[in-house]
């Protein structure tokens, strides 16, 4: 038997490879199949099931492609309405896979369909919990994303959640190995760990959700409190998933390599959004006129989703040379499938074809100490919760992902200075304000971190904690 955890960090998410004796089974697949398919290929073997704990919002699932070019069933648990070709399987099915056994717990409070997957070794012990989205390491999944579809309220959705956590999953060994679909840096948890695997006995001891004396009243309560509210791409990626789509490969080979002066002409013929992919430092250094910065290097996926509301939006890329590929892949992931095609030779042709280019302007924490004392305006476009552990004084909070909500509050005249955690979130809303006519934003080098190294006065640090 050999399992292997595929773990996504731009995504946080974790697939999974099951094999024994020649049979393979695939959890939770990322939407590119070609890994799944040469590991199969490298270990003689044949997959054999595609299992899907539930229909996933933060991402677009394999499944589709991996069916159409396996013939392996796709499985979901009860309650799933897929409009293709699939296995709804009953609460407590058991599937062979070689030496092993695969039961489905039908595990519903995160969606109504969601499932966990109970591997049992060839002497029939358990041995792996595969959780999906029902049990996190440090958290469970947020109840608040299958509202509409299942006509319930969170609190409904939470107290399905509790039972199905008490009933199902709190009942095995301690030593069961959790394997979850999620880390930290997912938007389907709120308090997810650096971990991604763990253990049944060590999450009754330290997850906040699973405590022994917890209440059904106190679960509610504590499962709900705090939720932000989703990225808007969330629903349209679960209608992928429930729909199906294309095959990522033909996305890939019909976004096309413009030359310079081509790639101006589309980009004004059209409603394309320029999206710049390189490193905040280069794209800084220059970068073309209203073009948008989220770089691949940091949490790529997730910001496409959570600030490019349409996920049918036209793209037009500029990336790092030999990144086109990786890039309209990563798109995909998250159901953004319009790409209509890149600067071939990245953003030097741009500037050797002699077209104009912008820049932004950057500073260090200590120069932003000095001009502090002008009682200069600074924003800090962190997420709420870091913001809230640690700011500085009088400074107020413009989180990124809301930031069309306080356009507003950034003057149009005079400079303002805007910081995030390390200087990956503000290169992207600088982008955006410049897109929008904001062109006197200065970024602060190296964020938060590099300010908590000056004398500029910050509040007292308060550790974030989901425990209320």
């Amino acid at each position: 038997m050999k399992i292997e955890q595929i773990y996504t960090g731009c995504l946080a998410q974790g697939a999974y490879y099951i094999e024994s004796n020649g049979e393979v089974a695939i959890i939770d697949p990322l939407r590119e199949v070609k890994p799944y398919l040469e590991k199969a290929n490298n270990d003689n073997a044949k997959i054999k099931y595609i299992f899907e704990t539930h229909f996933h919002a933060d991402f677009v699932s394999g499944h589709v492609t991996l069916a159409e070019k396996t013939n392996a069933p796709i499985v979901f648990g009860p309650n799933a309405n897929p409009s293709f070709k699939a296995h709804i399987a009953t609460d407590g099915e058991v599937f062979k896979l070689g030496e092993i056994t695969i039961t489905l717990l039908h595990t519903p409070g995160h969606t109504m369909e969601s499932s966990c997957y109970l591997l049992k070794d060839k002497d029939g012990k358990d041995y792996a919990l595969f959780s999906g989205d029902t049990l996190f390491l440090g958290d469970v999944g947020r109840p608040d994303l299958a509202q509409k579809a299942a006509d319930m309220t969170q609190e409904q959705l939470a107290g399905i959640l509790f039972e199905s956590l008490r009933n199902k999953v709190m009942t095995l060994a301690d030593e069961v190995i959790v394997y979850p679909a999620h880390g930290a840096g997912s938007a389907c948890g709120k308090n997810l760990s650096k971990e991604t695997v763990g253990s049944i006995g060590d999450q009754k001891a330290t997850n906040y959700a699973l405590r022994a004396d917890m209440t059904k009243e106190e679960f509610i309560s504590e499962v709900t409190n705090g939720l932000l509210p989703p990225p808007a791409y969330f629903p349209k990626n679960v209608q992928l998933n429930k729909e199906g789509y294309k095959d990522v490969e033909n996305v890939i080979n019909e976004a096309v390599a413009y030359d310079a002066k081509t790639f101006e002409l589309i980009a004004n013929e059209t409603e394309a959004l320029i999206l710049d992919v390189r490193p905040e430092g280069e794209f800084s250094a220059g970068h073309i006129p209203k073009s948008i910065f989220i770089g691949i290097n940091g949490g790529f996926a997730p910001w496409v989703g959570a600030l490019i509301l349409d996920i049918k939006q036209p793209l037009l890329l500029v990336t790092p040379e030999g990144k086109e590929e990786e890039t309209i892949m990563r798109l995909s992931r998250v159901g953004y499938d319009n790409t209509l095609g890149y600067l071939k030779g990245g953003f030097e042709t741009w500037k050797k074809a002699g077209f104009d280019y912008d820049t932004v302007e950057s500073i260090t924490a200590e120069e932003l100490e000095n001009r502090m004392k002008n009682n200069v305006p600074v924003f800090d476009v962190r997420k709420p919760g870091e913001y809230s552990a640690e700011h500085i004084i009088d400074v107020p909070s413009t989180p990124l992902d809301f930031l069309n909500d306080h356009l507003a509050e950034f003057p149009k005249e005079e400079p303002f200075y805007i910081h995030c955690g390390g200087g990956y979130r503000s290169m992207i809303a600088l982008s955006i304000l410049k897109s929008r006519g904001y062109h006197n934003g200065i970024d602060v080098l190296g964020g938060f971190a590099a300010i908590k190294k000056t004398g500029i006065k910050t509040t007292n640090y308060v550790c974030p904690s989901t425990l209320k």
